[in-house]
């Protein structure tokens, strides 16, 4: 944590760096999954190659793992004591 830091900007600073790789995989596969769907409809059982309700389920429950997985590190790194650290070091 940076001398001076608030707790709320380091969350929403390492919330922010580690979700936007989340976001620009999200994007490319949902584009991907759009543009191979008819390529792969063989495969798909009881679901349309371009089902917006499933696309987006799937989605959401990727961001959702996402946010939490980087939520609890975001945390311990805004509870860290600055002081504590640098006597570590």
């Amino acid at each position: 944590m940076a001398l001076g830091a608030r707790a709320a900007h380091v969350l929403g600073l390492v919330l922010g760096q580690g979700l936007k790789p989340v976001g620009v995989g999200l994007a490319v596969g949902v584009a991907g999954s759009l543009a191979l769907g008819r390529a792969l409809s063989t495969l798909l059982f009881g679901v349309a190659p371009h089902d917006a309700l499933t696309m987006a389920g799937a989605a959401a429950v990727l961001a959702a793992a996402a946010a939490g997985a980087c939520y609890f590190p975001a945390r311990r790194a805004a509870r860290l004591d600055p002081a504590a650290a640098l006597r570590r070091e």
